[in-house]
């Protein structure tokens, strides 16, 4: 995160895991998370971001219904191949 302006906004009417995923979401878009890398575990994105390990885990699946992530049991979540932007 560094001196980035925090990714979480508890005074936004968003839910948190909707502000990380949105966040993840822009990082894969501008190929900062390239396709195949594979995503922090769930209490690494909990700590990253400063957010409970269920927040988390809701981040992921957040991030499996957008179709921007794979989660592959045993192995870990990886980025996939983004759908077009809407808009």
């Amino acid at each position: 995160m560094g001196d980035q302006e925090p990714v979480v906004n508890p005074n936004l009417p968003v839910y948190v895991y909707v502000q990380v995923a949105d966040a993840i979401e822009r990082d894969i878009r501008s190929g900062r998370l390239p396709v195949g890398a594979r995503l922090a575990g769930e209490q690494d994105l909990a700590e990253q971001y400063g957010i409970a390990r269920g927040t988390a885990r809701r981040v992921v699946e957040e991030l499996r219904d957008r179709g921007l992530a794979v989660t592959l049991p045993s192995k870990g979540t990886y980025i996939s191949e983004p759908p077009p932007a809407e808009g």
